[in-house]
């Protein structure tokens, strides 16, 4: 059911009551504020949120991993460009490490 704040506010046990049957939503001017829900529905979704939240790139890729030694799979990577050079090389200054000439970036010196 959707209340208004002000109604929810006046009617809070009549509210708790109703979550029995079904989340209660609170709008304040046709804005969701707030809803209510039973406890356990609650738990569930913090549950969730925080094994979503747990989760990160290394944990993925830990994932990965196991995958690939289960199933004895190898990637196969390329070899590396060989040329290190770097491509602003001729425009920095190395005695002074001064790259005033790369507009946008820090002047440093040494």
């Amino acid at each position: 059911m959707n209340w208004k704040l002000d109604e929810a506010q006046q009617k809070l046990p009549e509210v708790i009551d109703a979550i029995a049957s079904e989340p209660q939503l609170i709008f304040k001017q046709d804005k969701l504020v707030a809803a209510i829900v039973e406890p356990k529905l609650f738990q569930d979704f913090l549950a969730w949120y925080q094994k979503q939240k747990a989760s990160s790139l290394a944990d993925a890729f830990v994932e990965l991993r196991q995958i690939c030694a289960e199933e004895n799979y190898i990637l196969e990577t390329p070899a590396r460009y060989s040329d290190n050079s770097i491509p602003f090389a001729a425009e920095m200054n190395v005695e002074t490490r001064n790259f005033a000439s790369l507009q946008g970036f820090w002047v440093t010196h040494s």
